[in-house]
């Protein structure tokens, strides 16, 4: 988000930052609206680097923006800002969006994290998405950090799960038989002109042939870079240890949409302080409890990945609350929103 230093509202400043933003190791682009900054590490070698990339690129922009006036903070939804006051970026691609779209693409201000993790092969990498499923929920419970929309507390400690769900084609993706029913099934959707291409499913997971990942999208911004890198080990070892399972021929096993579907429902209303259905027929568990045994089961392969230290940040989510957690908190002081902003934007910087 940028901000206003002074106000604290949304300022449609992107502009500004990009022309100042150069030799720094990353990304730092514009995204659909001139409030909103997207920084992306370059593709690293394991966790350690890409923590090294991201605290830079957060530095960088902090430091450019304060010199127009302006502060950068990272949430899942800013507290009291309105869409319609923000402006579309000036790219025929987003112009383009909001053509087709209308109204839903307008009021998408919303930010999100997305974790791309390399799969070497195009079958295993369709198993992985398939396999990441059934772990979007526990992932939208663990980063839930946008409790606010429209100057309102709404109920929820991830606000940007139903407002993204307007889109078309996102969620929880289709699961593939493998790399050619998905490639069939893309390709039918071309020819159909539903979309123009694959970058256009925007699914809680998808496989990006481009660049050899699997991409996990479900997350809200991180206020804190420790809480960013612990979601992105975390989506590593799950990775990984899926990546094991289709090595070993082991298959997949099966959970009703229903159930996935109705549990990033429940992430989304309750972070990691409500209920989450464990297996079908099983009734719901502590989300909590869920968490702590996936990350117990998981910790070996993040110690395999040279990622121990950044798992650390889980820890501290069960613990001390998940960042739309720490908004209420704050909240619930003053009922003061701006409070809550300046509290985002003192604890982005990393």
């Amino acid at each position: 988000m940028i901000v206003d230093e002074e106000t604290l509202d949304l300022s449609n400043s992107i502009e500004a930052i990009l022309e100042a933003e150069a030799g720094v190791p990353g990304h730092v682009q514009a995204e659909l609206m001139e409030s909103v900054l997207e920084v992306a590490t370059t593709p690293c070698r394991d966790i350690r680097q890409a923590g090294d990339e991201l605290r830079g690129l957060r530095r960088s922009v902090r430091a450019t923006a304060a010199e127009h006036g302006l502060a950068i903070g990272s949430a899942g939804t800013h507290p009291f800002a309105l869409w319609e006051q923000q402006r579309i970026v000036a790219k025929d691609r987003y112009r383009e969006l909001v053509s087709l779209l209308g109204f839903v693409a307008r009021q998408e201000l919303i930010f999100g994290m997305h974790v791309h993790v390399g799969v070497d092969d195009p079958d295993k990498a369709i198993y992985v998405a398939n396999g990441m499923r059934v772990h979007v929920p526990l992932l939208i419970a663990l980063g839930a950090n946008s409790p606010f929309w429209r100057a309102d507390l709404t109920g929820l400690l991830c606000t940007r799960m139903p407002i993204f769900r307007s889109f078309p084609r996102v969620g929880l993706p289709p699961a593939y038989r493998d790399f050619e029913d998905y490639v069939e099934r893309i390709d039918f959707m071309v020819r159909s002109k539903v979309m123009a291409d694959y970058t256009l499913l925007w699914y809680d997971v998808r496989p990006h042939p481009a660049l050899g990942t699997v991409e996990i999208r479900a997350m809200d911004s991180q206020t804190r870079v420790e809480h960013t890198l612990a979601i992105a080990a975390l989506i590593q070892a799950m990775v990984k240890e899926l990546c094991e399972r289709f090595d070993s021929g082991k298959q997949l096993s099966e959970y009703p949409y229903e159930m996935l579907d109705e549990n990033r429902w429940l992430a989304a209303r309750n972070g990691v302080s409500g209920d989450i259905v464990d297996l079908p027929g099983a009734g719901r568990v502590p989300t909590r409890e869920l968490a702590e045994r996936v990350l117990e089961r998981l910790r070996g392969h993040a110690e395999d990945l040279g990622a121990e230290r950044e798992l650390e940040g889980i820890d501290d989510l069960l613990e001390n609350g998940t960042g739309g957690a720490r908004q209420v908190k704050v909240y619930e002081a003053n009922s003061d929103l701006r409070e809550v902003v300046r509290e985002i934007v003192e604890h982005t910087e990393p």
